[in-house]
């Protein structure tokens, strides 16, 4: 499946996500994508931008601890089922933004519980999207450059 079709499914499933703790699955839901489209991109993407999209695989699977009790629950991860990115650009694009909705999701969530588990869960959850996004923000930059390099 294309990754854009997952970005819009994860985004999907975060603003139906009523309960804190869906909410939370979904953020290590798009941490999964963003360690998926790193993999990918690392090894069919320009080869100019496979180191930063290496980073970007190793900022998402940072979450992947936390991530497997939330996927066993929900099913399984989306980013299971990535098979190409058809135009990295857009899906780069995206998955920031998904970052960006999923980080203010997790304040909304950290803001309102009650539960220090939860709220500690949601400050990593914070953290890895944040982390997450700037890597994105480099990789795009990086295929901006290539971008200009090769009209010139």
């Amino acid at each position: 499946m294309d990754a854009a079709r997952l970005i819009d499914a994860t985004r999907h499933a975060l603003a139906s996500a009523g309960a804190m703790e869906d909410i939370v699955t979904e953020a290590w839901q798009a941490q999964a994508l963003a360690e998926a489209v790193g993999r990918h991109l690392a090894a069919h993407g320009p080869f100019e931008a496979r180191a930063a999209a290496r980073g970007l695989s190793e900022a998402g699977g940072r979450a992947s601890g936390a991530l497997c009790q939330s996927a066993l629950r929900t099913g399984g991860l989306r980013a299971g089922r990535l098979t190409e990115v058809r135009d990295p650009w857009q899906v780069l694009t995206d998955l920031g933004e998904l970052l960006g909705e999923v980080g203010i999701a997790l304040v909304g969530v950290a803001c309102t519980c009650e539960e220090d588990a939860v709220y500690w869960q949601c400050i990593e959850a914070m953290d890895a999207a944040d982390e997450t996004g700037d890597r994105v923000g480099g990789l795009l930059r990086r295929l901006a450059l290539r971008e200009r390099g090769g009209a010139a």
